[in-house]
């Protein structure tokens, strides 16, 4: 049996009483993360252009762009732009085995998908689950070979990779059970899927191309779900034949690749382990050190003028990576020097870090000239999972550090709603949408398994104007 067909065939058979209920609840918080995260994107440059395109080109009417006051759109064109918002604010979620960012992409697809085809809650959620494993699958059989062939990720210390090469099976999973595929159909839409897929790391890591390959992944998926179910045929063995999806894009031997993609269907699931919420912007293997910097700064007292050097340890940090002094909201979400330094000025960490304000600030910019890398944590230490040490040294001899194990926001950590809802109320607003809104549709996504069609939510996303579309060169929230 190939792996796509083992996939599908698991995937495909899954229903909402099959999943634990961490899993459902889970999806709901990814969610609500996506629109936060999208509310703050929608009018970054990228973003309005991929939601002008949209509404060139669109044909039926069938789905509706998040925070905006136009007439309904189809669901290609829907499902790139809310993408394209949620990954330009860098504010998704991460899958922490590989830092895929599937949820954004699963999200778009999930509610554009379920409002052409009237889907309750309950199915929105299962389908969310299920991509949520295809895509952590798929990706942790690539992974840490992916980037070494140039495809969409980040060298050295945090190793994984953004999106699309990973999280368009996650879509396509997605779509197909929303469309109503058959296993027989779902293996080959995302056979076809891989054959269709790419994006490059060189672009991904240094400009806004990076949100742009979640909305081709968009597109890819939502054609060859149509595209299967209209019985358009692929070569199902394309993950693990010889010079093969496993292959090529991962350097990992096809049989190698199936056996990690395909180990234990069932056993445990990937949105429930490995998945993460973003509490704070930017890349989540450096969230530790702007947390970990604040911590160590209100503890000790320690002054901005006093710091002589900051330390950041962490396994598999060799440098310190990434441009140090970050002049948009792209290098600021690769800066661990910029985390650890804006922490270490501000005692804290937050959404307003992700302003040009701050990444202009001169007392964070001369500190993270004393950035530095020191020496990985001792063998037998605690585990670190994209956690991070900082330690702060003073020129009259004071050391401050703080150890941040965990990724903040990690399943793993206990994950709990109050965190998301701040996140939300935080960025929501940023949209233009009005308080009562935001607070109907939080409501309704905490309480999605229960409702009887999507469409109620989606309504609950609009604007009564459309945003300026000036541009913004990052989020601006309070």
């Amino acid at each position: 049996m190939s792996v796509a067909r083992e996939l599908a065939e698991f995937l495909a058979s899954i229903s909402i009483d099959d999943l634990p209920d961490d899993t459902v609840e889970h999806a709901a918080m990814v969610v609500a993360s996506t629109v936060a995260s999208a509310a703050a994107g929608i009018t970054i440059p990228s973003a309005q252009v991929i939601r002008d395109l949209a509404r060139e080109r669109s044909g039926r009417p069938d789905a509706s762009l998040w925070f905006d006051a136009g007439a309904k759109l189809s669901v290609p064109e829907v499902a790139q732009a809310n993408a394209v918002a949620s990954s330009a604010a860098a504010s998704d979620d991460s899958d922490l085995r590989n830092i895929v960012h599937a949820g954004g992409l699963l999200t778009a697809i999930a509610l554009a998908a379920g409002e052409r085809t009237q889907a309750d809650g309950n199915g929105v959620l299962a389908a969310i689950v299920c991509g949520y494993e295809a895509a952590g699958r798929i990706g942790e059989a690539m992974t840490p070979g992916v980037q070494e062939h140039g495809f969409h990720g980040t060298i050295g210390f945090g190793r994984g990779f953004h999106g699309c090469v990973a999280a368009v099976f996650g879509a396509t999973v997605a779509a197909g059970r929303l469309f109503g595929l058959d296993p027989e159909q779902l293996t080959q839409a995302i056979a076809l899927s891989a054959t269709s897929i790419g994006g490059l790391m060189v672009a991904a890591k240094t400009s806004t191309a990076r949100e742009y390959h979640d909305g081709i992944a968009a597109l890819i998926a939502l054609q060859a779900t149509c595209a299967a179910a209209r019985g358009y045929v692929a070569e199902e063995s394309v993950l693990e034949a010889p010079q093969g999806f496993f292959e090529l894009f991962g350097g990992v031997p096809g049989a190698l690749g199936g056996a990690v993609a395909t180990a234990d269907l069932g056993a445990s699931w990937d949105i429930s382990t490995d998945m993460a919420i973003k509490l704070l912007p930017g890349g989540h293997p450096y969230h530790a050190f702007g947390r970990a910097a604040a911590a160590a700064v209100a503890d000790s007292g320690i002054t901005p003028e006093e710091i002589e050097s900051i330390i950041l340890s962490s396994p598999g940090m060799e440098r310190i990576a990434g441009p140090l002094h970050p002049k948009n909201l792209v290098e600021m979400a690769h800066s661990p020097a910029y985390f650890a330094a804006a922490g270490a000025a501000d005692a804290d960490f937050s959404w307003i870090h992700a302003r040009a304000d701050k990444w202009q600030d001169p007392v964070i910019n001369s500190l993270i000239d004393k950035v530095a890398a020191g020496p990985e944590p001792p063998v037998g230490s605690p585990p670190y999972r994209h956690g991070g040490t900082v330690t702060l040294r003073t020129y009259d001899g004071r050391v401050a550090t703080h150890t941040v194990y965990q990724a903040p926001g990690s399943a793993a950590c206990g994950l709990g709603w109050s965190e998301v809802d701040a996140k939300y109320r935080a960025l929501v607003p940023t949209s233009g949408v009005s308080e009562e809104r935001m607070d109907i549709s939080l409501e309704m996504i905490h309480d999605l398994v229960r409702l009887p069609a999507v469409t109620a939510l989606t309504a609950m996303l609009r604007v009564d104007q459309r945003p300026n579309s000036n541009g913004r060169a990052a989020m601006q929230v309070p």
